[in-house]
């Protein structure tokens, strides 16, 4: 028992549906537009982040080595004041 609607029934409906459609559509494009505008921004914002985590690595880096040289400094200067433990190895 299947009804069929009449034709005019169908292009009606169809009708319809094409004007939704259209309705809508330039309301998704802009929302769109501005998804793709924030994902953009996003991206540069990610960007300037991942270079200043680039750049403290760097300095944690350099500090890292001045630190060791002047742990060896104050070493020596312990030995030759004869402040450091002898069983401490320099």
């Amino acid at each position: 028992m299947t009804s069929r609607q009449p034709a005019c029934y169908d292009a009606a409906m169809a009708d319809e549906a094409d004007n939704l459609v259209l309705h809508y559509l330039p309301r998704l494009d802009e929302k769109v537009d501005q998804l793709h505008e924030d994902m953009r921004e996003v991206k540069a914002r990610l960007g300037r982040l991942e270079t200043g985590q680039a750049d403290l690595q760097v300095q944690l880096a350099e500090h890292s080595v001045r630190f060791d040289r002047l742990n060896a400094r104050l070493d020596r200067i312990e030995r030759r004041l004869e402040l450091a433990d002898p069983a401490t190895p320099g």
